[in-house]
C-alpha cells in the first residue's frame, strides 16, 4: 500500500470542514508546460507520430487541455489521442499507421490503479513489448517533467486562499500526478504546510482519495473539491461533495472569486444550489466534447 493511501485512511478530522485541491492546472499553472513540452513530444517520439506531428500536437492538446477529457490519467489520454488521430482525414491521407495498443486497453479496463508501478508489473507478467514500450514513454515523460518543470508558481490568490481555508478546514492534495512530482512542486513553493496529505497517481483515483479521507468523518455539505476538469467534478459528485471549478483560461479570476466569496459561502453552508450550479455551468461551457476539426473536416476544409 502506498504511504499516501495509508495516510488518507488514517486521517483524523481536526476541523469540521474538508477541502481537496487538484494540483496541475488548478493550484499551479503547469498543465500547459507539462503537456506541450513533456507529454506530447515524448508521445510523438515513442509512437511514430513524426509524419503527423502537427496533428498529433493539436489532438494531444485538445484531449488533455481544451476538452471534457482535460485532466484524465495519462494512459487513457494516450489511447484517446491515438483513437482521434486514427480518424483524422489528414492522418489517413498520409498513410500513417497509428498504434492501437490492445494490451494497454485491457490493462486500463482491469487495473485498480493506473500508474507506472502497476503497469511495469503487468508488462513483466505478460512479457508484453507493447506495455514495456508504453512504460518507456511514461518514464520519459516523468524524466522530462523533472528536468523542465521548475519555478512555476501557484496562481495568484492560491496561497492566500489556502492560508485562510486552513483555519477552518482540513485539506489534502487530490491529484492524478505522480506523488513524487507533487511533493516536489508543493514543497518548492511552500504550499506543503497547508495540506495534511498529498495524494497522487499511485494513491488511486480522485474518487478513492475523497472516499478514503472523508467517509464517515465529515458531513457531505462540508466537503469541497477544487478542480479544473470534468473528472474533478465527477469525483466530487461520486462522494456527494461540493465542487468549486477553476475554469481553464480564467484561473486568476476563479481563484479571486474563491478568495473573495466562494470560500465564505462554503463555510457559511450557503454554497450549494444555484450558486454552485452557475459556476459549474462556466466550466461546462469552457470544455467542449467534440474537437474543432470535426466541423472543418466535415465541410471538406
Amino acid at each position: 500500500m502506498h504511504d499516501s493511501r495509508r495516510a488518507l485512511q488514517c486521517l483524523e478530522p481536526k476541523l469540521d470542514f474538508f477541502i481537496a485541491i487538484d494540483s496541475d492546472g488548478c493550484a499551479f499553472d503547469t498543465m500547459e508546460i507539462k503537456h506541450k513540452e513533456c507529454f506530447c513530444p515524448q508521445a510523438i517520439k515513442y509512437f511514430g507520430l513524426q509524419p503527423v506531428s502537427k496533428y498529433a500536437r493539436e489532438t494531444w492538446e485538445f484531449v488533455n487541455l481544451y476538452s471534457r477529457r482535460r485532466g484524465v490519467n495519462r494512459f487513457p489520454a494516450l489511447v484517446a489521442v491515438l483513437d482521434l488521430l486514427r480518424c483524422r482525414t489528414a492522418v489517413r491521407q498520409r498513410g500513417v499507421q497509428i498504434d492501437e495498443l490492445p494490451h494497454l486497453r485491457d490493462w486500463i479496463a482491469a487495473a485498480a490503479t493506473l500508474d507506472n508501478s502497476t503497469l511495469r508489473q503487468k508488462a513483466n507478467q505478460l512479457e508484453s513489448d507493447e506495455l514495456l514500450h508504453v512504460l518507456q514513454w511514461s518514464d520519459s515523460v516523468n524524466a522530462a517533467i523533472e528536468d523542465i518543470v521548475h519555478g512555476v508558481p501557484p496562481f495568484p490568490k492560491v496561497v492566500r486562499s489556502l492560508r485562510r481555508a486552513t483555519e477552518s478546514a482540513d485539506m489534502i492534495v487530490c491529484s492524478g500526478t505522480p506523488v513524487a512530482a507533487l511533493k516536489r512542486e508543493w514543497a518548492e513553493h511552500g504550499l506543503s504546510r497547508f495540506v495534511r496529505v498529498i495524494a497522487g497517481q499511485e494513491t488511486g483515483s480522485k474518487t478513492e482519495h475523497l472516499w478514503l479521507a472523508t467517509a464517515g468523518r465529515y458531513q457531505r455539505d462540508r466537503i469541497l473539491m477544487i478542480g479544473d476538469a470534468a473528472g474533478d467534478m465527477k469525483a466530487a459528485r461520486n462522494v456527494g461533495a461540493l465542487f468549486y471549478p477553476v475554469v481553464p483560461g480564467q484561473e486568476e479570476a476563479s481563484w479571486e472569486r474563491f478568495f473573495d466569496e466562494a470560500l465564505d459561502r462554503f463555510f457559511a453552508l450557503s454554497y450549494a444550489g444555484s450558486y454552485q450550479d452557475a459556476l459549474i455551468a462556466e466550466l461546462d461551457n469552457a470544455l467542449p466534447e467534440s474537437p474543432p476539426w470535426e466541423f472543418t473536416e466535415s465541410r471538406g476544409f
